[in-house]
């Protein structure tokens, strides 16, 4: 991603918004025709912030960049830790790394724990809606059929989004895609032993048959700053006849308030970048999305 992408319209926004989530930290104003780092602006001002939970030094954060012990290899894997961006080489300015996307209003790391690139991952389940007779439902005015996709309410926003977290250091994605899954939408944090393995013998059913990579790379985030930002990797994962997921009992867990099974459409509003991300599977998947036929199955 170049940094002139980040003042497209609409793909920068939640970045720049204030105040900053979990504080009251505004952050200074950065215009839309401001945000790309190649148009100069000497009166930059940006406001600094970071977490005091970031700050303690708990194992998934970054020292601060001035720590004399803490050298950082920037656009590379560093021991254990990802700090490649799926977007490309990122700008490093005063030891600090710059945000691909452009300008947010603050620098420092906010409430993400890295220095540059924090790599997350989101599970998206989808299973077809059906009636009581087991028959797919098709919307009456786009003729589709409707998709339906696991859904959580985060504890910390309260909107609803596509369950995930972060990539622990080392660890395969795939391996966050279902940890993440079984943790938030069936609080397998909390079951027996018993009660795990038979979860897990569902959950490995369902992650290691095909799925579709719906994105990989930069999202735009409100806890994003000028030196640390979110990447994820989206994955969807269809159960086609939704006898897997019938043996699955949804229950919330986590960092996940409710969870519920959630019909696709336009109508949706989620968390950051994920409404994006669910209309990109229900055109890979050929689905409902839109009552307008206009807008039905374009490209994004």
């Amino acid at each position: 991603m170049s940094s002139s992408n980040g003042a497209k319209e609409n793909s920068h926004k939640a970045a720049r918004t204030s105040p900053y989530p979990g504080s009251k930290v505004q952050r200074s104003q950065v215009p839309n025709e401001k945000v790309g780092w190649f148009v100069e602006w000497q009166d930059y001002n940006p406001v600094e912030y970071t977490a005091v939970s970031v700050l303690a030094g708990p194992r998934w954060a970054d020292p601060q960049i001035s720590e004399s012990n803490f050298s950082p290899k920037f656009n590379e894997k560093d021991g254990h830790v990802e700090r490649k961006s799926r977007n490309g080489l990122y700008e490093i300015e005063n030891g600090r790394p710059r945000n691909p996307a452009g300008r947010t209003g603050l620098v420092g790391r906010g409430l993400l724990g890295r220095w540059g690139p924090n790599h997350a991952a989101d599970p998206i389940i989808t299973r077809w809606k059906r009636d009581t007779s087991g028959n797919k439902i098709t919307h009456p005015i786009s003729g589709k059929n409707i998709l339906q996709f696991v859904a959580i309410k985060r504890k910390d926003c309260g909107e609803w989004a596509i369950p995930g977290g972060m990539v622990d250091p080392g660890e395969k994605i795939g391996a966050t895609l279902k940890r993440e899954f079984g943790e938030e939408a069936l609080n397998s944090l909390q079951k027996s032993s018993t009660e795990k393995r038979e979860l897990e013998e569902q959950l490995h059913k369902l992650f290691s048959q095909e799925h579709l990579v719906i994105y990989k790379g930069y999202v735009d985030d409100p806890r994003n700053t000028d030196n640390a930002w979110m990447e994820t990797e989206a994955v969807n994962y269809h159960d086609e006849t939704g006898e897997i997921m019938d043996n699955l009992t949804l229950e919330a867990g986590d960092d996940a308030g409710k969870v519920k099974w959630v019909d696709i459409s336009d109508q949706l509003q989620l968390y950051a970048s994920h409404s994006q991300f669910i209309k990109l599977v229900a055109e890979k998947r050929d689905a409902h999305w839109s009552e307008d036929s206009e807008t039905e199955c374009r490209g994004l």
